[in-house]
Parts: C-alpha cells; structure tokens; sequence
C-alpha cells in the first residue's frame, strides 16, 4: 500500500472504523471542531476575552495550522476516490465539491486577516469561522442525510424558494401602491414594504408596519394566507425527500424484507 493510499484511509470517512489511527484521527479532528465553536463563542464574552486573549489567539493559530494541513492532505490524495481519478481535473472537482468548500472556508478568514485592515471585514471574516462546524456532516450520518436530501431535491427547493421570491415582490408592490398615500412614511417605497412582505408571508407578523386601510387589510389578509401554503410548500418537499431517503435506506439494508415490485414488506404482501 502506497503512502499516498494509507492517508486516505485515515482521511476517509467510513462507518465501520474499528479503533486504529484512523479511528483515534476522527475522534481528534471532531474534538478539534468542538472547542473550536466553544472558542468562537467564548470569544464575544469581553470578560473572558480579556483574560485569556493570548490562549485564543494560540489556539486560533494551532487549529488553522492543522486544519490547513488537513486540507492539504485531502486535496493530495482525493485521487484514491474513483471520482476524482484525473490528477489535475480530479483535485479541482475535489476542490469545489461541497466538503472541501467548507475545509477551505474553516481556515482562508485566518489567512485573509492579516492582509486586511478594516475591522468590519475583519469582523465578517472571523464570522466565517463558525463554518468549521460544518466540518461535521463528514462524520455524523444524521447530518449526511440532511446533505444527500437537499442534494436530492435541490431543484424543487429551488422551484418553490423563486415562487416565495415572486409572491414577496408581487404582494410589497400591491401593498405599497395601496398604502402608500395613507402611510407615506411607514410604505415609503417598494424596498422598504419588502420588510412588511417577509414578516407577512412567514406569518411572523411583528406589528411594527401593517396597513390601516380597508383595502389594505384586505389584501393582507390573503397574502398571510397565501403565506402558509407557501411556507408549506418546501416544508412539504423535504418532507418527501426524508421519507423516500429512510425508505431506500431500509430496502438497502433489509433487502430481503421488501417486495421488488410492489415495495410493500414481504409479511405484510397480500
């Protein structure tokens, strides 16, 4: 076995890792990623940041070191997996897949930093960090679901999410030609009745802006409406896609156990 082949099999996640280097890896890296979000958060707590600013910063600097390296590794031999044979196209196709996207996120705010100056970009940048968190759908099966089903159903999320988007700007344009003469401050423009529109559709409603004129809660009142068929709708989608998901997992896994034709178990068939 080549030395290239041996560190993707610590690298590669598998559910039956018995207790090896691999093994001891994942459960270094996950504890990694855990106080790292423990560090994040600490971090906002001024008192505690005065006090141990030094142990942050050195802690910071360790993780992107060996989060960095980790990404290295990954990229060197993510040409052991069939998908990415080719030693050029196969690492850059590893490059923008979703896993590696969130690897290079957990450490380019560190980098990026010192080369910058204004805080506020500081700011947004160290937020970036939070993505390491994500580094855990690699080892948690639960989270992989949640990948494989978006995945599954990107097109239909991305159907109803443009609905959403069209029924926003439609319903703020209705209600701030309605609205507009009576509240010209509240329903100021178009932009600012969008506000109005998300708080509406979501059915949130703050009560901070709402119209005060008869035609005005007319059409508010069916675009709430029309809000939770909307709401429903992706709610709906992912719903379908963790059932059919839990369903081929079982026919997978209890072959045996489901009727090929029909997909009804075995015992129960009639």
């Amino acid at each position: 076995m080549t030395l290239r082949k041996k560190v993707y099999s610590i690298l590669e996640v598998t559910r039956e890792k018995k207790k090896g280097l691999a093994w001891f890896f994942d459960i270094f890296l996950l504890t990694i990623i855990s106080l790292n979000t423990v560090a994040i958060i600490l971090h906002t707590v001024k008192s505690i940041r005065q006090e141990t600013d030094v142990f942050f910063v050195g802690f910071e600097t360790f993780s992107v070191i060996f989060f960095s390296i980790e990404y290295l590794l990954r990229v060197w031999v993510c040409v052991e997996n069939p998908k990415f044979q080719n030693p050029v196209w196969g690492r850059l196709r590893y490059m923008v897949s979703f896993t590696a996207i969130i690897d290079f996120l957990a450490i380019f705010p560190f980098y990026v930093s010192h080369f910058t100056t204004g805080s506020g970009l500081i700011r947004i940048l160290r937020l970036f960090r939070i993505f390491r968190l994500f580094k855990f759908t690699r080892y948690i099966h639960a989270l992989r679901v949640f990948e494989n089903v978006f995945r599954e159903k990107r097109e239909e999320l991305i159907l109803s999410f443009v609905l959403m988007l069209f029924m926003l700007i439609i319903s703020s344009s209705i209600m701030f030609y309605v609205e507009h003469d009576a509240q010209p401050k509240v329903f100021s423009s178009i932009p600012a009745t969008l506000w109005w529109g998300v708080s509406t559709i979501t059915t949130v409603g703050y009560g901070d802006t709402f119209p005060i004129t008869p035609l005005g809660k007319f059409f508010a009142g069916v675009i709430a409406v029309s809000g939770v068929v909307m709401i429903a709708l992706p709610t709906g989608i992912l719903t379908s896609g963790f059932s059919e998901h839990i369903s081929s997992r079982r026919k997978e896994t209890h072959p045996h156990k489901f009727c090929p034709h029909c997909g009804k178990e075995i015992e129960k068939h009639t």
